[in-house]
């Protein structure tokens, strides 16, 4: 088998020339690995910050995220039967597996930094927990938890070279954002007043074209 170091991050003129059935399902199980360790790391953390309230169902893992998954991985293994030189492109991978990183980063930080103020469902009554975050990476965007998140999500399509997965979760999570943004972020008006429009001046949301 070929080493993953090699598959993903050194490039060689024998990988473009050379079809390697194993290097599609090691980028594929390295893949899958990212997601779910991705989502079973929040749900840890999640259960560090908020104690055993935490359910499966507050991490927000809906049918419609299942299924997306599953109709990604389908899209990928008929690509690799059917069209397998679209998946010999190493750098597209990389690139891929860099948006993979860089997201999972940028949510774990939002989730560390806002504490108990971090909740996957939104919250219309203000509780006493609830503070308004806007040090750390909150200073450059008013949700890095969203930010990261789309980039992650978009990232495992590409790592795959998935091209109908990438343009269809671009959208279907970009859909979801522009529209939890403005309703998550009346309360936060409703819970901080001023405070929320001063913070939220001239700061973007971390969603391309969500203001």
């Amino acid at each position: 088998m070929m080493d993953l170091h090699s598959l993903i991050l050194v490039p060689s003129q024998e990988m473009s020339s050379v079809k390697h059935p194993w290097a599609y399902v090691e980028t594929q199980v390295l893949d899958f690995v990212w997601c779910t360790s991705a989502a079973f790391s929040e749900y840890i953390l999640a259960l560090a910050i908020h104690g055993p309230h935490v359910t499966l169902k507050s991490l927000l893992i809906s049918k419609n995220y299942l299924l997306a998954m599953v109709c990604s991985l389908i899209e990928y293994l008929v690509e690799i039967y059917f069209f397998p030189e679209l998946k010999e492109y190493w750098y597209i991978s990389n690139l891929g597996l860099a948006m993979v990183v860089i997201g999972e980063i940028i949510r774990k930080l939002a989730i560390i930094t806002a504490g108990q103020a971090f909740t996957h469902l939104i919250k219309i009554s203000h509780e006493e927990h609830h503070k308004l975050v806007t040090h750390g990476v909150y200073r450059f965007v008013r949700h890095p938890g969203y930010c990261g998140f789309f980039i992650w999500s978009i990232g495992t399509q590409i790592m795959l070279c998935n091209p109908i997965s990438t343009v269809v979760f671009a959208f279907v999570v970009w859909q979801f954002f522009s529209q939890r943004i403005p309703y998550e972020e009346y309360f936060l008006r409703q819970f901080f007043g001023s405070r929320y429009e001063e913070y939220a001046v001239g700061l973007p949301s971390g969603i391309p074209f969500v203001k």
